[in-house]
């Protein structure tokens, strides 16, 4: 700790700060990557307390070359045999062949395909994730699967154009690789919203809800599904509000990406599960209204807001296309419509690449 503070201090220290103005879509990580720097020192040199930003605010950065200069560890840890994988296919780790996607857009969600008589042995990490605004950046995982056949769950998070770094492990053995990734492009949508609406924002029980829907995300349970993922509304209507969509709740609030996919709909229309699982959240809340979250397994979970009745109850098993509420506009809604969201080890995915497939691409 004494080393990491020095290091800290020294990277800090060398030339002058200059100035930086968030602008939409930016995110503490971007703006580290981008000027050279990392998100801890832009944290300390700005005092900030955690990693939300607010377009239009100004950060301090460091002066030129100070994150390009930190002194290298004494004893650096020696890395075990390594190939950088090729893209999409090819890598191939102590008899495991490793398949990944070619390219990604943000937020979108993927896997990385295991084969082989000991795939289900390897583990999987995403090292670009340190220092990300993300859940368990970097975490250890195991394959799910079966007959030589196993896969990894990705995520890219909103906000992220840096390429995807994954690592396979396996004997000692390393396989790393670098996935592109896209960004959305999509214009600011400004809601507006009144204050009989924009007003449970600050609703003081607003911080339990948040707390509970943690909870769901921190589970590590096996994989529940079996059958491709299915609309949560029978025809699936068209969006009102797409995947992704950076917007404001309020006349000059801060910019917040949309981790979901609004679909709307006439009050009462039931609400599906969109495949088997274990329900870990059913209730009335302040800012997602009526809530249903659905763990399958895998660390993915599905939530659906704003439901006017919900139909199921904490534990309870549901297997796909079940009812489990319907349609309604509690919570920070303003017409009825379902909110989906589809999240991987609690980062949101694009609810589209998961539908009428096992697995996304």
């Amino acid at each position: 700790m004494i080393r990491r503070t020095a290091l800290l201090a020294a990277l800090l220290c060398v030339g002058g700060a200059a100035a930086y103005t968030v602008k939409p879509g930016d995110t503490l990580y971007s703006i580290a990557r981008a000027n050279g720097t990392t998100v801890e020192v832009l944290a300390h040199l700005n005092g900030l307390q955690g990693t939300a930003l607010k377009v239009g605010q100004e950060l301090k950065l460091p002066g030129a070359g100070t994150a390009a200069t930190p002194a290298a560890p004494a004893t650096p840890a020696p890395l075990p045999p390594e190939q950088l994988a090729p893209t999409p296919t090819g890598a191939r780790i102590a008899g495991v062949n490793i398949t990944v996607p070619a390219s990604l857009r943000m937020g979108e969600a993927f896997v990385v395909r295991l084969s082989g008589a000991r795939a289900g042995e390897a583990t999987v990490r995403f090292p670009s994730e340190v220092g990300e605004d993300v859940r368990r950046p970097n975490e250890a995982l195991k394959p799910t699967g079966a007959a030589g056949e196993y896969v990894v769950p990705g995520r890219v998070v909103l906000g992220k154009t840096t390429p995807v770094v994954y690592e396979v492990t396996l004997d000692g053995a390393l396989v790393r690789g670098r996935i592109p990734v896209a960004g959305l492009d999509q214009p600011i949508q400004h809601l507006n919203l009144p204050p009989r609406i924009s007003g449970v924002l600050q609703d003081p029980a607003r911080k339990a809800e948040d707390a509970l829907v943690e909870g769901a995300y921190a589970r590590r349970t096996p994989q529940a599904w079996s059958r491709p993922f299915a609309p949560a509304l029978r025809g699936m209507a068209p969006t009102s509000s797409s995947f992704g969509q950076p917007r404001t709740y309020v006349a000059g609030g801060a910019v917040a990406y949309h981790f979901g996919t609004d679909y709307p709909a006439r009050s009462g229309t039931p609400v599906l599960a969109v495949n088997d699982g274990t329900v870990v959240v059913a209730g009335r809340y302040p800012v997602r209204g009526g809530l249903v979250v659905i763990d399958h397994g895998a660390g993915v979970t599905s939530l659906y807001f704003h439901q006017s009745k919900v139909s199921v109850k904490v534990g309870q098993k549901v297997a796909r296309g079940d009812k489990i509420g319907e349609v309604g506009s509690t919570g920070l809604s303003a017409g009825p419509h379902l909110h989906l969201e589809i999240r991987v080890r609690g980062e949101g995915t694009n609810p589209a690449s998961w539908m009428n497939r096992l697995w996304p691409r």
